[in-house]
């Protein structure tokens, strides 16, 4: 698979593509002229990376975090240094989720004091 097709099954740009290629997380085979030439798997590991970013995992820590996936293989530190990054993410989680419930709390005040809510004259008030 190209280079563009990755990008675009993967919602990624090519940029990011080749700056995983730089950080080690990510081989392409090339082809006679030279080419990258990715396997099809490379779509769901560009999607898992970008997860990982995503969670605020820099890319050393990924480094470390793939051959975990790829091989099956977990060592005791590796093990801890996983459980750390969970319980990291799900404080993130946490606190998001706390924070969407307030912000739920406020759009419920707000629109039971919206013009033309609460009263059966569309807002209008006769005098």
């Amino acid at each position: 698979m190209r280079i563009g097709q990755v990008a675009q099954r993967a919602g990624v740009s090519v940029r990011a593509l080749r700056y995983y290629e730089e950080q080690g997380l990510l081989v392409a085979d090339r082809t006679p002229g030279g080419q990258r030439d990715y396997p099809p798997s490379a779509v769901d590991r560009v999607r898992f990376i970008q997860s990982l970013y995503a969670a605020g995992l820099a890319s050393s820590a990924v480094l470390r975090i793939l051959p975990c996936m790829d091989h099956g293989v977990l060592t005791d530190a590796m093990h801890e240094r996983l459980l750390a990054e969970r319980a990291r993410v799900q404080a993130q989680l946490d606190e998001l989720t706390a924070a969407r419930d307030r912000l739920d709390e406020v759009i419920r005040l707000g629109q039971a004091h919206r013009p033309g809510h609460g009263d059966a004259t569309g807002g209008r008030r006769s005098a």
